[in-house]
């Protein structure tokens, strides 16, 4: 199946529009990040969560100020609607303020709860609870980062033999511009950083690189076709030639996510608006990015793989008499 017929776009032309392009989004996102932070769930920042369902819907502000009032730190505290609209499902997010022993575990949420109990706000049933602490928070940081970076080292080695050093690079920068921008629009749009965003972060890397290689692998084969061309137009033509597949490939890929994203639930959500971002800078960042940092890094180096002919040899005349004609 093929959605161009024989296509023939210069991308490559469009290398340093998109990295300008790409830098603009990184930088801001970079900057909300500094000055609003980067949201962290009770995965990694630890706290607890208590999710519960009031026989009639109430008002967010509501069970804030009940929080508020009646929870050591409450003031503090995440609510937001859970599940579909007018459930009357709340979530209730509370930083941790006790010790990581024994029944303290517990303690802020059942204070959530006794809070609630006091407010008047009527019958409640609780749907879930879960309870992280301060100490489990920083291990999942560290073993989250520590993952994130081995797959980067694992893809960077691995296409360095297949292919070469340049293309390593290209690729790896493709990878790190698709996280950069992930964490950027989680900053935008307010998403908590959680072990289900991590799980997209690297659900996404290994789609990256998965595009990127399929290109490199056309890139290897056209160097043995076009055999007098420049690097920029082996590339060009490999982007074109597989437009078709990465098309189709992310096309139905966005479809699934975007499934997930609207009937996936509140759990899912998170990992769902990352794949959702993922997918699209994955795409974005293989026909432009890192086919132009492989381009850029390589320079007027020969390529691996790439058949140049030998000079036909000069013919030389050597010196004799003039014939008279």
């Amino acid at each position: 199946m093929s959605f161009f017929a024989n296509p023939n776009y210069d991308f490559v032309k469009w290398r340093w529009h998109a990295i300008a392009l790409s830098l603009l989004v990184i930088l801001a996102g970079a900057a909300v990040i500094m000055t609003r932070g980067l949201q962290k769930g009770v995965d990694f920042e630890g706290g607890t969560i208590v999710i519960v369902k009031f026989d009639t819907p109430k008002a967010i502000e509501q069970v804030r100020a009940a929080i508020t009032a009646g929870v050591p730190g409450g003031g503090d505290a995440v609510v937001q609607d859970y599940g579909p609209s007018g459930s009357g499902s709340v979530m209730i997010r509370v930083r941790r303020t006790g010790q990581e022993s024994g029944g303290e575990l517990s303690k802020e949420a059942e204070g959530v709860m006794a809070a609630l109990k006091k407010s008047n706000l009527g019958g409640f049933t609780v749907i879930g609870t879960e309870i992280v602490g301060p100490i489990v928070g920083e291990q999942l940081r560290r073993q989250g980062l520590l993952a994130t970076v081995l797959a980067l080292a694992g893809i960077m080695v691995y296409i360095a033999l297949r292919f070469q050093l340049s293309f390593a690079v290209g690729a790896i920068a493709a990878t790190l511009h698709d996280l950069l921008v992930c964490l950027a629009f989680l900053a935008f749009f307010r998403y908590d950083l959680t072990l289900n965003v991590i799980a997209g972060l690297l659900t996404i890397t290994g789609y990256s690189v998965n595009d990127t290689i399929v290109i490199f692998d056309r890139v290897r084969e056209n160097m043995r076709s076009q055999r007098r061309e420049t690097l920029a137009t082996i590339v060009n033509t490999a982007v074109n030639q597989t437009l078709s597949r990465t098309v189709i490939t992310a096309g139905t890929t966005l479809l699934s996510v975007i499934a997930l994203y609207f009937f996936g639930g509140e759990v899912l959500e998170g990992f769902a608006f990352t794949m959702l971002v993922g997918i699209i800078s994955g795409t974005y960042s293989t026909v432009f990015i890192a086919a132009a940092i492989a381009i850029m890094f390589q320079g007027r180096k020969p390529v691996k793989g790439q058949v140049i002919p030998a000079a036909a040899p000069e013919t030389t005349r050597k010196p004799g008499r003039r014939r008279a004609s």
